[in-house]
C-alpha cells in the first residue's frame, strides 16, 4: 500500500496512551534507549525476572518515490510543493475511459535499484488491483505488483558502530524479500479547526518503488543502519532523491518481540517514518513498549501505530485485528510486464522498445560500499572517515577536489574537512554545496600551512575568516592580519632586540633575580 501522512482520517492522540511505558520504573525507563544491540548476535534484552530475555524482531516496508518527470502510468509532471491539485491528468483523477501507459523510466529505475541490491530480476512481472477505499485514491484500487514482483530475493548489507565507537564497526545484511512497483495516492489535509478535509491529488499516481525487508534485524540502530545505506544506494544510482524530508523515502517499521525458542510474537506496524532519526527512535520505543506491556501481564494487539516525535512515543492509529479484504485481482488493463536479458533479446527486436537487464547492469555506477574501498585504498584514510565522507552528500567529491588542490597528504587533509569544515558546517546548518569556503579556497589554506608560511593556529583564524563569506583569498587574510611565520633569522633577532631594548626595567630584574 503507498504510504499515508500519519494523520489519515484517524485523529492522533496527543498524549501516550494507557498502557504505554512512561517515564516511571520498568526494565527501560522512557526517554533511554531500549535495547542495546549485540552486533555480534541479535539483541538480548533481559526481561524483569531476568531469566527469559527478550529477542526483539523488526522488519521494514520502504517506500520510494521513482526520480521521474513523469507519474507512473500518466504524463503528469512530478514536483514536489506545486500548487494543490494542478499536477493531475485525466488517469490520475480517475475519469472514466481513461487507460494507464507504463512509464518506461520507472522500470529502468526498479530494475536498477534491484541488481543493486543483489535481487533476481523477473523477466515477467504483473500487475495487480488493491483494492480500499480512501479519499485520495479516486480509482478506489491502487495499482501494485502483489503477485509477481519485479524483483525479489535480494540482500543489502550494512555498517555500525560497536558502542557508538566509529573505529569500531561490524557489517550486517538485510535480506530483501522483494521490490514492487506501485502508485502513490493522493494527499489528505485535515483542518480540525473547520472540522473538513481538503484533498490534493498532486501526488496521486506518483511512481513508487516498494522495498520489503525481511525481518532480520533487531534495533532501531540497526534499522536507520540499514534504511541510511539504502538511501545512499538510490541517490547514487539516481532512481530515488531519497530526500526524506520531502517524502521522498517513507519507512513502515514492523516490530516485535518474544522469547528464545518460542514463535515470533504479535507484531505492530509504525507507519510513514520520515527522518532516519525518528525510526531508530520509534522502533526502540516500540520495543520497549512491548517489552513492558508483557512484562505486566498484558498483551500486544496487532495495529497500526505512529511514532509521535514531539513526545517521542508511538500513538494507535487504528487496528488490524480484523484483516482486511483487498481483494486483489489482475489489471485488466496492462499486459505482463516483460524484460530481456542479451541471451533472450529476439534479434530482430527494436533494442530501443524494450529493456535489456544486462545492459543496465553494466552501467551501474559504483555503489557506496565500492566507493568507500577506494576512497580507503587511494587516500589511505581510515575506514570509518570513508562512511563520514559518503553520509554527508557531496562531502567526498569536495574532499577529493582538495586533494587534488593541494600538496598536504589525504590523511592530513581529511582531518580540516571532518574536524574543521563539517563542524562549521552543522553549526550553521549548512550543506556542502552551500559552503562559502570552496574546496578551491581550502586546498589554497592548506598549501600556505603545508609549506610552512603560516601556523596551524593562524590557518584556524584564516578558515574563521574565510567563512565569512568576503570574497577574500586566504594570502589577502594572511597579510591584513600579519599571521605569516617568519623564516628570516636576522629579523626574529631585530624583533627580540626590540622587545628587550623597551622592557630595560623588567630585563635588569630579570638578571638580578
Amino acid at each position: 500500500m503507498a504510504a499515508r501522512g500519519c494523520g489519515g482520517v484517524w485523529r492522533r492522540a496527543r498524549q501516550c496512551g494507557a498502557g504505554l511505558p512512561g517515564p516511571g520504573p520498568g526494565p527501560f525507563p522512557c526517554g533511554q534507549r531500549a535495547v542495546a544491540c549485540n552486533k555480534r548476535g541479535g539483541a538480548v534484552p533481559a526481561g524483569k525476572s531476568g531469566v527469559a530475555p527478550w529477542i526483539p524482531v523488526v522488519g521494514l516496508e520502504i517506500h520510494a518515490q521513482i526520480s521521474s518527470n513523469s507519474k507512473l502510468f500518466s504524463g503528469s509532471q512530478v514536483q514536489f510543493a506545486a500548487p494543490p491539485n494542478s499536477l493531475v491528468s485525466f488517469f490520475d483523477a480517475s475519469l472514466p475511459g481513461t487507460l494507464p501507459v507504463l512509464n518506461r523510466r520507472c522500470v529502468e529505475a526498479a530494475v536498477m535499484t534491484g541488481l543493486a541490491l543483489n535481487c533476481s530480476i523477473n523477466k515477467k512481472s504483473l500487475f495487480d488491483r488493491k483494492h480500499y477505499f480512501y479519499a485520495d485514491l479516486p480509482a478506489g484500487y491502487q495499482i501494485t505488483q502483489q503477485r509477481v514482483p519485479i524483483a525479489v530475493n535480494g540482500s543489502l548489507s550494512y555498517s555500525l558502530c560497536i558502542d557508538n565507537k566509529m573505529s569500531q564497526m561490524v557489517t550486517k545484511t538485510v535480506r530483501i524479500k522483494q521490490i514492487q512497483l506501485e502508485q502513490d495516492s493522493g494527499k489528505s489535509l485535515h483542518d480540525d479547526t473547520r472540522c473538513q478535509t481538503l484533498v490534493d491529488l498532486n501526488r496521486a499516481g506518483v511512481g513508487l518503488m516498494e522495498v520489503v525487508m525481511e525481518p532480520d534485524m533487531c534495533c532501531g540502530e540497526e534499522a536507520a543502519a540499514a534504511v541510511r545505506e539504502l538511501q545512499l544506494i538510490l541517490q547514487t544510482l539516481g532512481s530515488s532523491q531519497a530526500v526524506m524530508a520531502e517524502g521522498q523515502l517513507r519507512v513502515d517499521a514492523n516490530v516485535s518481540v518474544h522469547h528464545p525458542g518460542e514463535p515470533y510474537g504479535v507484531r505492530t506496524e509504525v507507519k510513514n517514518i520520515n527522518s532516519i532519526r525518528f525510526l531508530a527512535k520509534a522502533v526502540d520505543y516500540e520495543i520497549q513498549r512491548q517489552i513492558e506491556e508483557l512484562e505486566n501481564g498484558g498483551t500486544i494487539l496487532n495495529e497500526t501505530r505512529a511514532f509521535d516525535s514531539k513526545l517521542g512515543c508511538t500513538v494507535p492509529m487504528r487496528d488490524k485485528e480484523g484483516k482486511q479484504d483487498y481483494r486483489f485481482m489482475p489489471e485488466p488493463n496492462l499486459p505482463p510486464l516483460i524484460l530481456y536479458d542479451t541471451k533472450s533479446l529476439p534479434a530482430n527486436m527494436n533494442h530501443q522498445q524494450v529493456i535489456n537487464i544486462d545492459w543496465i547492469q553494466e552501467r551501474l555506477p559504483d555503489l557506496p560500499s565500492v566507493k568507500r574501498e577506494k576512497l580507503v585504498e587511494q587516500y589511505g584514510i581510515l575506514p570509518e572517515h570513508s562512511f563520514t565522507l559518503l553520509n554527508e552528500d557531496g562531502l567526498a567529491e569536495f574532499f577529493e577536489s582538495v586533494v587534488k588542490q593541494t600538496q598536504m597528504k589525504p590523511k592530513k587533509v581529511i582531518g580540516w574537512i571532518l574536524n574543521d569544515l563539517l563542524s562549521y558546517l552543522k553549526q550553521h546548518s549548512l550543506t556542502v554545496k552551500e559552503s562559502p569556503v570552496s574546496s578551491f579556497l581550502l586546498a589554497d589554506l592548506l598549501n600556505l600551512l603545508e609549506k610552512k608560511e603560516i601556523s596551524s593556529t593562524a590557518a584556524k583564524q584564516v578558515l574563521a575568516e574565510l567563512w565569512k563569506g568576503e570574497g577574500k583569498t586566504p594570502l589577502e587574510i594572511v597579510k591584513e592580519q600579519k599571521l605569516e611565520l617568519l623564516q628570516d633569522q636576522k629579523e626574529l633577532e631585530q624583533i627580540c632586540q626590540a622587545v628587550i631594548d623597551g622592557q630595560e626595567n623588567e630585563v635588569i630584574m630579570m638578571v638580578l633575580g
